[in-house]
């Protein structure tokens, strides 16, 4: 328990920036407002996502669409969870990762069970090119995830079949 106290500790340290960088979003920019970071590339845009990660099924509006996302979202929690409680802290890369995605679904979660919509705020662009609005728990799950495929890809086998 000792050895995961650090991978707990990003866990909360994701989830507090993530929840922290939205609270400034609506204190700072109107709803549908946005402010130019990095002109032709970077805004940051205030907007209410109550679909799943990226805006997929946004478009979709009713509560059934937010009842099934939320189930699906603690679903997919517990099982991440599950896995990071069972992946020894030996197991460095894949606690990362883990640790990655827990955090940006604690994230979002929070906001789909108090708000109803997920605040979306990070939007990169070139000329008529937009990258779906996300914010920091969608980054860390896409991270995570993309780290959780390297880890798998590079992890050598425990143990490997023998045929004499």
């Amino acid at each position: 328990m000792k050895r995961n106290i650090s991978f707990y500790g990003l866990v909360l340290l994701l989830l507090v920036i993530d929840q922290a960088a939205k609270m400034l979003i609506v204190r700072t920019i109107r709803l549908f407002g946005s402010v130019k970071v990095i002109p032709g590339f970077f805004d940051l845009s205030h907007i209410r996502n109550k679909g799943a990660i990226f805006g997929a099924f946004s478009r979709v509006d009713g509560p059934l669409v937010t009842i099934l996302l939320t189930v699906a979202s603690f679903c997919a929690l517990a099982m991440v969870a599950y896995y990071f409680i069972k992946t020894p802290p030996s197991e460095k890369w894949m606690k990362i990762a883990l640790s990655l995605i827990l955090g940006g679904a604690l994230g979002n979660l929070i906001d789909r069970v108090f708000r109803g919509y997920v605040i979306d705020f990070l939007e990169l662009y070139i000329k008529n090119f937009r990258w779906p609005t996300f914010n920091v728990a969608d980054f860390c799950i896409t991270v995570g995830a993309f780290l959780l495929v390297i880890v798998f890809l590079v992890r050598r086998p425990s143990h490997v079949a023998h045929s004499d």
